[in-house]
């Protein structure tokens, strides 16, 4: 798994204009599942950016982690973290996993989180979405499982 996690401090998913998943302080995460995932992969991730410390402390410095600090959390799915661009000019997606294996460990990664105790909001699976988001920092990491 691909997880781009942003530090927000607000951010909503949009699909055909409804809004179907927002957070207000907290982190958006972009999940891409890869085709060697399974559900180990998809808790030890969620575990990880549930104790990933990016969130500031008295002194200011990242020592806090989401789950200390009660943030929201929005995840998105997005299949195109799995792209290989190196050759051509054209991505290709043979990484990614397919939706029927993707989508259970899409909700699997959502619902560990949940379980940890954060807020957690989702867009829709396979959908067009808009995401927009208001960035904290900017504070963005790269986490794979």
């Amino acid at each position: 798994m691909i997880a781009v996690v942003q530090r927000v401090k607000r951010a909503a998913v949009r699909v055909d204009g409804e809004v179907v998943g927002r957070t207000g302080p907290g982190v958006v995460v972009l999940l891409g599942v890869l085709a060697v995932d399974g559900e180990s992969e998809a808790r030890g991730l969620a575990e990880r950016i549930a104790s990933f410390r990016m969130f500031a402390d008295a002194d200011g410095r990242m020592n806090r982690a989401a789950a200390e600090v009660g943030a929201g959390v929005l995840v998105v799915s997005q299949f195109t973290l799995a792209a290989d661009g190196r050759k051509g000019r054209r991505p290709s997606f043979d990484r990614a996993a397919p939706p029927a294996q993707a989508e259970p460990l899409y909700l699997l990664f959502a619902a560990r989180l949940s379980e940890l105790g954060l807020p957690v909001e989702t867009g829709r699976f396979g959908a067009s979405m808009e995401v927009e988001l208001v960035g904290d920092g900017p504070v963005t990491f790269v986490l794979t499982s």
